[in-house]
């Protein structure tokens, strides 16, 4: 049965009548009648928010950078491979901007075209090797690094141990975004749910040395997370997670670039077309995603044409090269005795 078929079936419709008898019901001179302006909502969560400077923020995302601070707070959140098979996340924050974030690690050849099709963001990072700091001064991106500022922004947190120790004070580095663009569609709409979708149980994607699992939670109505086969908590003690999640089928191939340690830094392609799985209200839904340049926003296709609309709240975009496993509810059947 059809996801949305099965929400119409279940479903219970509820509908108030107002009888009025005799009298018609006077005007009262003391009610405002005139409609309300309509409350602005942010543009890549479909939230009730403003729509602010587009920042972009590297978090550490090994086991020893847990809990992270702030991943929360992000409006989307992208999870790429990087050296030796592990994730790091990038967060887009437009709508709400915390006191203080990180782990904050630093930028990789991938986050230049993850980012362009944002224009021109504020990226922060700790840094970056030699031979890439060229080219990241040549994209369509503000340096709001650590390079660049001070330890009154940038600074160790002595819980943690470096190198997966430092903050960042996002609302000091916004005071120098002046070039920084505000936040503008990139290929998504908020609405209904497709009749393509399925429910699921779960969805768990992979990376050579990293997993994120996706759980539905009927009770929070999200999916959450669990990273590396445990819950994944940030500081706050909340465990973070969605009812809207992307996996996204991409290309990975070695670059030309490298850690310090001599591994080899992994090249994301995000631009051309694939399959994606879009996770939202229990459900997966298998659609196809085309972007024609870095600059271009990503369109999300159903499998008969048209485009597949997201559920509102928090993104994360997980960009693997590899097929999901997802988990499908049991069926059960009612048995006579």
């Amino acid at each position: 049965m059809k996801f949305s078929k099965f929400l119409r079936k279940s479903g219970i419709k509820f509908v108030s009548l107002l009888l009025i008898s005799g009298c018609s019901i006077p005007s009262n001179p003391l009610v405002d009648t005139t409609a309300r302006p309509e409350l602005e909502r942010n543009i890549l969560t479909g939230e009730v928010g403003k729509n602010g400077k587009v920042i972009a923020i590297k978090f550490d995302d090994t086991r020893a950078a847990h809990p992270q601070e702030g991943v929360e707070s992000a409006d989307v959140v992208f999870v790429a491979q990087v050296e030796a098979g592990l994730t790091r996340l990038m967060g887009i924050y437009s709508s709400n901007y915390p006191e203080r974030v990180g782990p904050v690690r630093s930028a990789r050849i991938s986050d230049i075209d993850i980012l362009a099709q944002f224009g021109k963001v504020g990226f922060i990072y700790s840094g970056a090797q030699s031979k890439l700091r060229p080219v990241l001064a040549n994209a369509d991106l503000v340096n709001l690094s650590a390079e660049r500022n001070p330890p009154s922004i940038y600074f160790n947190d002595p819980s943690r141990i470096a190198p997966y120790a430092m903050m960042v004070r996002i609302p000091l580095l916004l005071e120098k975004a002046n070039e920084v663009d505000s936040v503008s569609t990139i290929g998504w709409n908020h609405g209904d749910i497709s009749d393509f979708a399925e429910p699921i149980s779960s969805a768990k994607i992979n990376w050579p040395s990293a997993s994120y699992e996706a759980i539905w939670n009927e009770e929070q109505s999200k999916f959450i997370l669990n990273f590396n086969g445990a819950p994944n908590f940030a500081k706050s003690g909340l465990q973070l997670g969605s009812n809207m999640m992307i996996i996204q089928l991409v290309d990975i191939s070695p670059s030309e670039y490298g850690d310090k340690f001599g591994g080899i830094t992994p090249k994301t392609k995000v631009v051309g077309s694939g399959t994606a799985y879009l996770l939202r209200d229990g459900s997966v839904t298998e659609v196809t995603w085309n972007r024609e340049s870095a600059e271009s926003p990503t369109s999300w296709v159903l499998p008969d044409g048209e485009a597949a609309y997201f559920a509102t709240g928090q993104v994360w975009i997980f960009l693997t090269d590899r097929k999901p496993v997802i988990t499908y509810p049991v069926a059960l059947e009612a048995t006579e005795n």
